[in-house]
């Protein structure tokens, strides 16, 4: 009898051992199995979005737009004019910077544009650190969000193929047939070049517009001057273009575009003080030989150019974009066919986006 009482204590303290074994191998594994860090768990929330809007990709015409702060009345009128003149769902994704994410919102949920459809994106503009050289000549022209157009692969977008507008430009036809242009194999992008609209050239060549890469490069270098491009090839204006993103990604044109943003931070290879800037050059050199003409009506350009030269009023009416490229603005004072862009200008309700106008006499 002792015996067995003797057996069952030996049983009962394997028993609680085994207990104890199984605890302690639950808690372990439990402590050492790896936790999702926050960021896995949005990106594995949000990776079923992609899926949802893809068949919304094909669908839609989707429309990439800036809105800075001071110019955020410029952007309402591009978006008015291009939802205006289309039967077609656009959908438009605005792209800004922190401090005016709530002023464009209010700026479209107050007034005739909350029908819309929309996205606003937020830029960040520490991307662009040792990429951009600070200059006083046209300082506007250093705005983060003029170099949104070479990060279109960052933007939370799925679209196989988009349409980039900067915010001087009205549109007058149908967004639609801009967007269904056919882009050659192999190309990424599609420009209007600077050569090809005959009824623009007096007028380009009597404010001294540039219109091949001799304006927008410095030959004096040699590591331009390797590149084998001749100074008198057309350029283009890439305020607005259409691009296809598999092929942007593909040939990792963001990459080239940064290399060529840092190449001229080392060397200065052009700059603000030519004529276009520091975001036109590094496209001209990565898309040279390698884009799809646009329709030269889809780019009426160099209306912000001179406070004076106008162009016929023919030639307005039978263009399908307009683009006020240049200091001279629409919503500032003096600039040129003011009437064309005002049509499309809708109030800021916030009151902080005015226009500049003369004072008339009473």
């Amino acid at each position: 009898m002792a015996l067995l009482r003797k057996i069952n204590r030996v049983l009962l303290v394997l028993l609680v051992l085994m207990v104890c074994l199984l605890l302690h191998s639950t808690l372990l594994r439990a402590s050492t199995r790896p936790k999702h860090p926050d960021h896995w768990r949005s990106v594995s929330s949000a990776a079923r979005v992609p899926a949802a809007r893809a068949q919304e990709a094909d669908n839609v015409v989707p429309v990439i737009i800036c809105a800075s702060e001071e110019r955020v009345g410029a952007t309402m009128a591009t978006i008015n004019s291009v939802h205006s003149n289309t039967d077609a769902s656009v959908f438009f994704y605005i792209v800004t910077l922190r401090d005016a994410v709530k002023l464009t919102r209010q700026y479209i949920e107050k007034t005739k544009l909350k029908g819309i459809k929309y996205k606003i994106l937020e830029f960040n503009p520490m991307v662009l650190q040792g990429k951009v050289k600070p200059d006083s000549s046209r300082p506007d022209l250093l705005h983060p969000l003029n170099f949104v157009r070479f990060y279109l692969p960052l933007l939370d977008i799925s679209h196989k193929r988009v349409i980039y507008l900067d915010d001087d430009v009205i549109v007058q036809g149908n967004i639609e047939d801009l967007f269904n242009v056919k882009l050659k194999p192999g190309n990424a992008a599609a420009f209007a070049t600077d050569c090809d609209l005959p009824s623009t050239h007096e007028m380009v060549r009597s404010i001294g517009m540039q219109t091949t890469y001799m304006g927008y490069l410095d030959y004096r270098k040699q590591v331009v001057r390797d590149l084998g491009i001749h100074p008198r090839d057309c350029s283009f204006n890439p305020g607005v273009f259409v691009a296809d993103m598999n092929e942007w990604k593909k040939q990792k044109i963001t990459k080239q575009l940064e290399k060529w943003m840092e190449e001229n931070f080392r060397q200065n290879i052009y700059s603000s003080a030519m004529a276009g800037g520091v975001a036109t050059p590094p496209m001209l050199i990565v898309f040279h030989d390698k884009y799809t003409t646009l329709d030269p009506l889809w780019h009426v350009r160099h209306l912000g150019w001179s406070p004076d030269a106008r162009y016929s009023e023919t030639s307005l009416q039978e263009a399908h974009l307009l683009h006020w490229n240049g200091p001279f603005k629409p919503w500032n004072y003096p600039a040129v066919h003011l009437d064309l862009w005002e049509r499309w200008y809708i109030p800021d309700p916030s009151e902080k986006f005015s226009l500049v106008r003369p004072e008339r006499d009473s």
